[in-house]
């Protein structure tokens, strides 16, 4: 994939990759796949929160996407504070210069549109808005592919997060209702299109994957505090999931199922410590998951999977297993109803261990129907992500490439 000029295009993927979340590592992975197979001649480098892991594990260049350290720390020195304020100027400056240098820009996946978790608009809004605009002033065409959005409460943030998706060339949607909710903050989104979560492309473990003990079952976990607008009682919020989820796990030991602990992001692990230490039996064990690949083989090998983060329920479904997500957003439950399990959402904000087993029960009784169901649904969002990868080649690299682009929109 080279222009008229001979020059290789130069590729930017942007966001809080290689920081932690899983999640957002599996979205670069499988527009990185996307990037190697289908456009391999072009220059591919990152603009993002943790570079070392993602130069070292996707062997791409990769530059840190703030110039202080300390940003997602809370500043309460003098000195942190004008370090913080001199830093989003700086990063003003770097931004648009490593934009410059570019002919597209990525964003992977992941809910940069959105603020179901905590999220101050100086923060990743900002980042965003700096790179959209940057693309537009230098005509780098940005993509936003098959990200999540929600509608936004608080004013400065919406305005960050709406006048980014308006400056960005090319917006797709991992679910409608995102693409509802931008439409309702302002954005134009005629021409926008919704695909499934750009995990689904990512290869699914072999069938030959080693089988967990007899009747396991995988409980993904999560440091879940609540959302942007639940700051005031984010400790409450977390007790009652925390103390809902480990009662879940103890009868589950009670009854004599192995239970497998998992995490999507790096802030889970004292939650995992916290139920291991209340459900003291050799029954209950914590996987070591570095990537969505790792949580695929670890879902693939249980009978049944209950769990909150959105790329632990992606994976599970990807792999087949009958899953029950913990819902903190409606994210989760439009995700389980575009796999047919939307009857199996329970809401983590108000975690019934009663109910929750109850429903646990009802999912294994249809365990068999699940699977055939999950088999279809899975081969749906395959031929879905075809088209999302062909509407990017379309949208983003020179004319040159769009007969290939036609080609694999017809592809069955």
């Amino acid at each position: 994939m080279t222009p008229a000029n001979g020059t290789p295009v130069r590729v930017g993927v942007f966001g809080l990759l290689g920081s932690g979340n899983l999640g957002n590592d599996g979205s670069l992975e499988a527009v990185l796949g996307y990037l190697r197979a289908e456009h391999p001649e072009a220059v591919v480098d990152a603009l993002c929160g943790g570079p070392e892991v993602v130069a070292t594990r996707y062997r791409i260049p990769a530059t840190r996407l703030h110039w202080y350290r300390g940003e997602y720390r809370t500043a309460s020195r003098a000195g942190a504070i004008v370090a913080k304020g001199l830093g989003k100027l700086v990063d003003a400056v770097r931004t648009a210069a490593w934009v410059r240098r570019h002919d597209v820009v990525i964003v992977p996946g992941m809910g940069v549109l959105e603020a179901t978790l905590p999220l101050r608009p100086w923060g990743f809004p900002y980042s965003l808005f700096l790179l959209c605009a940057s693309g537009r002033l230098f005509g780098t065409r940005v993509a936003l592919a098959g990200v999540g959005a929600a509608a936004i409460g608080d004013r400065p943030t919406r305005a960050l997060v709406r006048w980014s998706a308006r400056l960005a060339t090319y917006r797709s949607y991992r679910d409608a209702l995102s693409r509802d909710a931008m439409r309702a903050m302002g954005v134009d989104t005629a021409r926008d299109e919704v695909y499934p979560d750009l995990a689904f492309a990512l290869p699914a473990p072999p069938a030959s994957a080693p089988p967990g003990p007899p009747g396991q079952v995988c409980v993904g976990v999560m440091d879940f505090h609540g959302g942007n607008d639940d700051r005031a009682r984010a400790e409450e919020i977390h007790r009652r999931y925390l103390d809902g989820t480990t009662r879940f796990v103890r009868a589950l030991v009670e009854d004599g199922r192995p239970v497998r602990l998992l995490v999507g992001d790096e802030c889970d692990g004292p939650v995992v410590t916290s139920i291991l230490d209340a459900v003291d039996s050799p029954l209950v064990t914590a996987a070591q998951a570095a990537s969505l690949a790792d949580l695929m083989k670890e879902t693939a090998a249980a009978d049944t999977v209950v769990a909150t983060r959105y790329h632990n329920l992606v994976c599970a479904l990807k792999v087949g297993t009958p899953t029950l997500a913990l819902s903190y957003a409606a994210k989760s439950d439009a995700l389980m109803a575009r796999m047919g399990l939307d009857a199996y959402c329970h809401p983590a904000r108000e975690v019934d261990a009663d109910r929750l087993l109850e429903q646990f029960r009802a999912l294994e009784k249809q365990s068999a129907e699940l699977r055939r169901t999950l088999t279809e649904r899975n081969r749906i969002a395959a031929r879905q992500l075809k088209h999302q990868f062909a509407a990017l080649t379309a949208a983003l690299f020179p004319a040159a490439d769009h007969t290939h682009a036609h080609s694999l929109r017809e592809a069955p």
